[in-house]
């Protein structure tokens, strides 16, 4: 019988940790326990997690920071489930989460799984705008994992799962800051274990707001990228051509804009590109606002990811 044990890191977010357990108290399938791993905040959740103690089977550790992935292998270490759970702090699930992945599992089980995100009508409309940078097919949104044309699904950290044995077998995630969660993946595939993306069990993620981190945020998974290539450079995969395509739209929007202060004929690939963003988004969202704002945030995302992969690339090779 499957037992649900939920793990969540948390780093100085006690507003989300109250969103995602009061998400959590709804749920229609309540056969689960929570465990909440304080990654050395100095803004603690202990009081948070203590105000759901009545409602929930609810866990709260408290850790020396050491980053998400160590924290995640904390719980994991502390838990009693025999199918382990990831979230991350900045989702809210819906009340099918834990009936879903129990149906799920139990109609077609498998070792390891995946779920999308998705944007709740509540959030604002940068973080709708923010969300549709990090999923379109226009922003190259399959390097997050939910796309289909995608040989192999690699479930991220924002919405995954294990069984106890996995996660013994492959020790966990790995030291690595950035990329833990592909890197998991990559070792569980080569381990021989089945992975599945599951498109019903699906999370709301509350995207970042300040333009400012979410750049830092995908130029780091960028760098990401190219240290998983040298960690696994004969996984099928750690490297494909989509991987390369927020670099090449980098530097020929560059280019572009350059050549473009000569030609101006030169900036109707950029304004192309804009005007595929801002239709889509708005016929996505119903908001004209939120489109404009996707244009903004999808030049952000690629860029972002883009300047990483090159600059860790150099950086690889001097």
């Amino acid at each position: 019988m499957l037992k649900f044990s939920i793990v969540i890191p948390v780093y100085n977010r006690p507003d989300e940790v109250d969103e995602l357990l009061q998400s959590l108290v709804g749920q229609t399938d309540k056969d689960f326990e929570v465990v909440v791993v304080e990654d050395g905040s100095t803004v603690k959740c202990e009081d948070i997690c203590r105000k759901y103690s009545d409602s929930l089977d609810v866990k709260y550790f408290y850790k020396e920071n050491s980053g998400p992935g160590q924290s995640r292998n904390y719980g994991a270490e502390r838990c009693n489930g025999n199918y382990i759970v990831i979230l991350d702090s900045d989702v809210i699930v819906p009340q099918e989460y834990i009936a879903t992945l129990r149906r799920e599992l139990t109609q077609d089980y498998c070792d390891t799984f995946g779920g999308i995100d998705a944007a709740d009508e509540s959030f604002s409309d940068m973080q709708k705008a923010v969300n549709y940078a990090m999923t379109s097919f226009f922003t190259t949104g399959g390097i997050r994992g939910g796309s289909r044309q995608m040989e192999r699904f690699h479930p991220r950290s924002f919405n995954l799962g294990m069984s106890r044995e996995v996660f013994e077998a492959v020790g966990g995630f790995s030291a690595m800051r950035y990329g833990e969660d592909i890197d998991l993946s990559i070792r569980i595939y080569q381990a021989g274990y089945s992975v599945r993306l599951l498109r019903n069990v699906f999370v709301y993620h509350k995207r970042r707001t300040d333009l400012e981190k979410f750049f830092a945020q995908v130029r780091h998974s960028g760098n990401a990228r190219i240290i998983l290539w040298r960690k696994h450079p004969n996984y099928p995969g750690a490297l494909k051509l989509v991987h390369l395509l927020p670099s090449a739209f980098t530097v020929g929007t560059l280019l572009l804009a350059f050549a473009g202060l000569f030609n101006a004929i030169l900036w109707l690939p950029i304004l192309v590109f804009s005007l595929v963003v801002l239709v889509d988004s708005t016929r996505k969202n119903k908001s004209v606002k939120i489109g404009c704002l996707s244009v903004v945030t999808s030049f952000v995302q690629l860029f972002g990811y883009g300047i990483g992969f090159i600059e860790e690339y150099f950086r690889h090779i001097k």
